[in-house]
């Protein structure tokens, strides 16, 4: 079996030596690029990146531009490193379609443990698990969620966000549930996170994200 492929993008070669040899030794292959560029090159010329691990502040082209150019043809998980500790700036991140946030500097095993929760979520799924309720069909094998007939596009948090919720119909979901749950981890920052990616995932939705109910002062239930 190929071993799993990750892209480091990070114009510091320190830092990209220092994720890399952690991934290397949970026997990932590991692919380097040193700035927002060289990345979208490789990402395109390899075509089999399981998951993209990318710095913010870059030369060239920033870690958000190249964020936004993979989201156009691809739901491939993306965690986003920066020195900033700004909660606009990881709002921002995750409106574009990253799937984690981690502030510099960081436990490199901390990385690795969010890195193998993504890639646990996005490789090891049910061939045939659907989930239906209220008109939506999920299949979380082939990735694709049908609302009345017609496929919408969910970025990868989005997707693992509505199986939770599908999974637990009619079950009061507190925020710190739904953070431990979907981001597999104790997340510190606040709860707007998950309101931010409700709000988008209602978007898409159209008429059936009335099914997520908001808790006030808890957080959300799906009903259908």
């Amino acid at each position: 079996m190929d071993k799993i492929k990750i892209l480091v993008v990070d114009d510091e070669s320190r830092m990209r030596k220092l994720v890399r040899d952690f991934l290397v030794k949970k026997d990932y292959q590991v692919v380097e690029a040193a700035d927002g560029r060289e990345a979208m090159d490789i990402f395109y010329e390899q075509g089999d990146i399981s998951l993209v691990i990318l710095d913010v502040m870059m030369p060239k082209m920033d870690g958000k531009e190249v964020l936004k150019e993979i989201r156009e043809t691809s739901k491939v998980p993306v965690i986003m490193l920066t020195a900033k500790s700004d909660e606009r700036d990881e709002l921002g991140g995750f409106e574009l379609g990253a799937d984690e946030y981690i502030s510099k500097p960081f436990s490199p095993k901390i990385l690795v443990a969010r890195v193998e929760a993504l890639l646990r979520r996005s490789n090891l799924l049910s061939e045939e698990e659907k989930i239906e309720a209220g008109g939506i069909v999920l299949d979380k094998a082939a990735h694709r969620v049908m609302v009345d007939g017609s496929e919408i596009e969910l970025s990868f948090k989005e997707f693992e966000l509505l199986s939770y919720f599908m999974e637990n119909q009619g079950i009061a979901l507190s925020r710190e549930k739904i953070l431990n749950h979907v981001w597999n981890y104790d997340y510190f920052g606040d709860a707007r996170t998950i309101d931010t990616h409700v709000k988008k995932l209602r978007s898409k939705m159209g008429s059936k994200g009335d099914l997520i109910k908001t808790i006030w002062g808890m957080g959300y239930k799906f009903e259908a």
